[in-house]
């Protein structure tokens, strides 16, 4: 089975992702969640972003890449929401990732990504923070970066749809998430 570094969102590390990885490894994958955040976390989106700006994004950054540290080379990334932007600093420094998987969040592309690379995205289409043109914009990148790149959108869904304390949560679009989830994560651990 895989090996996943899960990076959480701008709220902290908190249940929903601990759920996450509990999920992930009752499915037989190794996960390494690193604390980002280093113990602090909110409910609180305006909250989640004074943290993140307190601590710095070159710091939430080397914490990640000291947290990958020890991790085999065969290593899917994974992000929930800011989780994916971190995606997208470890990508940078490991582009022969096994495989990237985004909730809730688009991660840039960075240059020298190995080609058919296997990535799948999950968002919300009533999502506030990404447009539509973002999103029309990322796919066109997957494209010309020659990824293996699949977009999952789910109606009736804001932001955060996976989190079950927040009001854009659906049980229906998490069920259906976790579902391909899984199923990617088996297709490129063969």
């Amino acid at each position: 089975m895989a090996s996943i570094a899960l990076f959480h969102s701008v709220l902290g590390l908190r249940e929903v992702e601990m759920e996450a990885a509990a999920r992930l490894r009752d499915a037989g994958h190794e996960v390494l969640l690193p604390d980002l955040f280093d113990g602090t976390k909110t409910d609180d989106l305006d909250e989640g972003f004074a943290i993140k700006a307190k601590i710095g994004w070159k710091t939430i950054r080397e914490r990640a890449w000291t947290a990958l540290a020890d991790s085999p080379d065969r290593l899917v990334l994974m992000g929930i929401s800011m989780g994916a932007g971190v995606v997208a600093e470890m990508w940078k420094l490991r582009p022969d990732v096994q495989g990237v998987l985004l909730l809730h969040g688009l991660a840039s592309l960075p240059a020298g990504v190995c080609a058919g690379t296997p990535v799948q995205l999950h968002i919300g289409l009533n999502d506030p923070i990404f447009t539509d043109t973002e999103l029309h914009a990322w796919k066109a990148k997957t494209v010309e970066a020659k990824l293996s790149a699949d977009v999952f959108t789910y109606q009736n869904s804001g932001h955060y749809f996976t989190d079950i304390t927040s009001a854009d949560y659906s049980e229906e679009a998490t069920a259906r998430l976790w579902c391909r989830a899984l199923s990617f994560l088996r297709a490129i651990s063969r």
